[in-house]
């Protein structure tokens, strides 16, 4: 851990301004009036607002996902990004900006400007490990880039992902300390966790869970209602405040899994892949050299030994990929349409000229640790489908019909001109990413390229620069851990102003790299799992590599073997960090001893109106027999609807009454795996229903910490259901499985739904008391 000394100025570039640090909040003023027995010899006055320093510019932070550097048109990619254009041409476009290369830890490194292990996310926030660098727990000596601001003047508001906040935290009654409105922001509108559907989200507005404004058939997609959101913020804003500096943080799921996208867009892209991944990062990279973004004697880095040739696949299969391939880029440009949006209400205000916009063109490189057909349509094991069966529904892909994934390959594609992606920051394809700055009041060199090293820690420092806030010391009596960035303002006017940056490190998941005077040495770490096309043998840690960047801008060439003396001094600079950081130990195991709502209950009782309990914040009963009861009154007229559901779409349970009869469902990788109808219609009255669940002989082995889309093995079973305690029906279960979003309802099932048999929320029209679910 670094010590907690501050020094007196923001970065390098504030050392001419000695602004002096300050503790937050500040204390009370002294009373500036007079105070007198008798109130006319008595002067009233007010405490003074905080402001914000004069002519303060607005900040608008875009954020997107699993992007690769060679993605957007912008940097030479298919895919239009017209919006981050408009910005390129107007300011600055760094493309030596470097990420954390996973989405939580990128992140917390922007919005405190620390190395991401020393806010805790050494590791996405879902698999937190019990030290200092990954357990997730954002602690108060990293005060983040939003609350210093919203205390010296600003507006805040936060949209769209947010994947700060330990799994154990999210729950409808929180604790609620470390969501975006206890860490500075004044108003969040978005979803928690690595991703959603974006057809039908679990949304939260501040820490309120709400539903979708509207359904997929009705043109809902969560992109557009989160930029209507912040589009109603900002005139909010600007109604009550029109001098009030804001701050916004745009984060949308794009390109995130799921790739879910509306039709029209996905048919702009039709046939712009057919031509296969080889060829179009050729195309790609020479697009990159005839915009500039990239050198003219870049080398191209070749295919890696673990993804095949486009030529050799089967022509089905080359169909299926091309369609990924076209929605994963409508996708991208949809994201970027909705950002524009965003920007021309800004503009529109009159806000424009002084609005500093940072568009971060993905928080790591595109995901290349996915299998190489992608994810779409899966059987009822939860193993993929035929690819016959995948290319008959292949006009549904982008769809609301499924948890879609691109493969590997083209993660590879969108990295160009780097090697591999996302999660393997031992290379550039996964911490590398387009950097565009715009701000047309305070940059006057427009559409040009930044070359300085640089990294998602100068953000904040950057931002406060900017806004003239010195950073402070304390914050609620905290000695506050130092800025680990440097602020970029240097280059905004000195396109040739060497960086300041000596070091960086880089880890996540073992994977290790270290930038030092301009060169670079990583080791990556290669993991057995499934659904993984680039995690082949040998397993294991790799041996190091080693590049000199000033001469090799895309790590074209090894140079450990004759440069064996830099590549120890650049190995002992990353134990340096690493221990300066909270980086050790590597690859802690994920889970050991975390916080856990559901660890030693066996019984939990729910009521009528509990909803939005994440699945797994929820008592796990698809791999042990269980009983879930519940005590209901059909006094009065109706009595269908849900009882309790947690599931949804791609995967879960929902007890529920139509017609009359007690009816269980459960749904395994969108398969129906039971379905279960009592004999006769519920009596009227007061009625106790059960259903129970006996797994068959002995449960397999759970898998450890899966990854994602890799399904846990079958416990297949019998249920029964029981009305007032004789049986009414019993089925055979061939499993129960949770899909990856939605949430355990009462009395009504949100989100998804878990059978087709009726439409969400399918609320139940009896009196139902309590609802009990046994772990036997």
């Amino acid at each position: 851990m670094r010590p907690k000394t501050l020094p007196l100025a923001v970065g390098l570039a504030l050392v001419s301004q000695v602004v002096l640090a300050q503790d937050l909040p500040r204390p009370p003023e002294p009373f500036a009036g007079r105070i007198d027995q008798d109130k006319t010899r008595s002067t009233p006055a007010w405490p003074k607002q905080v402001k914000a320093a004069p002519g303060a510019p607005n900040v608008v932070v875009v954020l997107l996902d699993d992007v690769g550097f060679g993605q957007a048109s912008t940097f030479g990619g298919v895919a239009e990004t017209p919006a981050l254009e408009e910005l390129a041409r107007s300011g600055l476009s760094y493309n030596q900006f470097h990420v954390a290369s996973l989405c939580s830890p990128t992140r917390a490194a922007l919005l405190t400007g620390r190395n991401h292990h020393e806010v805790g996310f050494g590791n996405v926030a879902n698999a937190s490990a019990g030290f200092p660098g990954y357990n997730s727990v954002w602690a108060k000596d990293t005060v983040s880039l939003a609350e210093v601001l919203r205390q010296n003047g600003y507006s805040t508001a936060a949209f769209g992902k947010w994947h700060n906040t330990p799994e154990w935290e999210i729950t409808p009654v929180g604790p609620f300390d470390h969501w975006p409105t206890s860490l500075g922001f004044e108003f969040f509108y978005g979803f928690h966790g690595g991703a959603d559907n974006q057809w039908e989200p679990r949304l939260f507005r501040n820490t309120s869970a709400v539903e979708p404004r509207a359904t997929p058939a009705q043109g809902y997609h969560l992109t557009a209602d989160m930029t209507d959101e912040a589009t109603r913020w900002l005139r909010n804003v600007d109604a009550v405040y029109p001098d009030k500096p804001f701050f916004v943080w745009f984060a949308p799921g794009g390109t995130h899994w799921p790739h879910h996208v509306p039709k029209d867009w996905i048919e702009r892209y039709k046939g712009k892949f057919d031509k296969g991944w080889d060829s179009l990062r050729e195309e790609i990279f020479a697009r990159q050299k005839a915009k500039g973004v990239i050198p003219a004697n870049a080398v191209l880095t070749p295919r890696p030994p673990e993804l095949p040739a486009w030529d050799s696949l089967p022509a089905e299969q080359r169909r299926l990929l091309a369609r990924e391939a076209e929605v994963t880029a409508a996708f991208l440009a949809y994201t970027d349409y909705q950002v524009g949006r965003l920007l021309a209400e800004i503009r529109a205000q009159g806000k424009g000229d002084n609005t500093i916009v940072f568009y971060i063109v993905g928080d790591n490189g595109a995901e290349a640790n996915t299998a190489l057909l992608g994810r779409d349509l899966v059987a009822p094991d939860g193993t993929p489908a035929t690819v016959a069966e995948r290319v008959r529904r292949i006009e549904e892909l982008g769809g609301p019909a499924f948890d879609n994934q691109v493969g590997s390959a083209w993660a590879w594609t969108d990295n160009t001109s780097f090697q591999y992606g996302k999660g393997i920051p031992a290379y550039l394809g996964g911490t590398r990413n387009p950097l565009v700055v715009s701000w047309p009041k305070g940059i006057k060199d427009r559409g040009t390229v930044r070359s300085q090293f640089s990294h998602a820690t100068d953000i904040a420092p950057t931002i406060y620069e900017l806004a003239g806030i010195p950073f402070p010391h304390k914050v609620e009596g905290v000695d506050q851990v130092p800025l680990a960035g440097r602020s970029l303002r240097y280059s905004f006017d000195q396109p040739g102003a060497a960086s300041p940056r000596g070091v960086q490190y880089f880890e996540i998941r073992g994977s290790r790299g270290i930038y030092k005077d301009g060169w670079w040495a990583g080791s990556r770490q290669v993991n057995p799992g499934a659904n993984s096309a680039l995690n082949q043998a040998p397993f294991g840690t790799r041996q190091w590599e080693l590049y000199n960047l000033q001469e090799d801008f895309t790590q074209s060439r090894n140079l450990a073997a004759t440069h064996p003396e830099k590549l120890a001094e650049l190995v002992a600079a990353f134990d340096k960090e690493a221990w300066a950081n909270d980086v050790y130990p590597l690859q802690p195991d994920v889970g050991v001893g975390r916080p856990s709502l559901t660890a030693g209950r066996t019984l939990f009782t729910y009521r009528a109106g509990v909803g939005r309990i994440p699945s797994r914040n929820g008592p796990d009963v698809t791999r042990r027999a269980h009983r879930i009861s519940a005590e209901l009154d059909l006094s009065g007229k109706g009595g269908d609807g849900v009882i309790i559901a947690n599931g949804g779409r791609w995967g879960g349970f929902s007890l529920f009454v139509k017609d009359g009869r007690l009816v269980y469902e459960s749904n395994a990788h969108g398969h129906r795996s039971s379905h279960i109808v009592a004999d006769g219609r519920l009596p009227r009255g007061p009625v106790k229903v059960e259903f129970r669940f006996t797994p068959e002989g002995t449960p397999p082995a759970a898998v450890t910490n899966p990854a994602p889309g890799q399904p846990q093995p079958a416990v297949p079973g019998v249920g029964r259901l029981f009305v007032d305690g004789r049986q009414v029906g019993e089925g055979r279960i061939s499993k129960i499985a949770y899909g990856s979003y939605d949430t355990l309802d009462v009395g009504a099932d949100l989100g998804t739904p878990v059978s087709r048999d009726y439409a969400v929320p399918f609320s139940f029209t009896g009196r139902l008391d309590k609802v009990e679910v046994e772990l036997l």
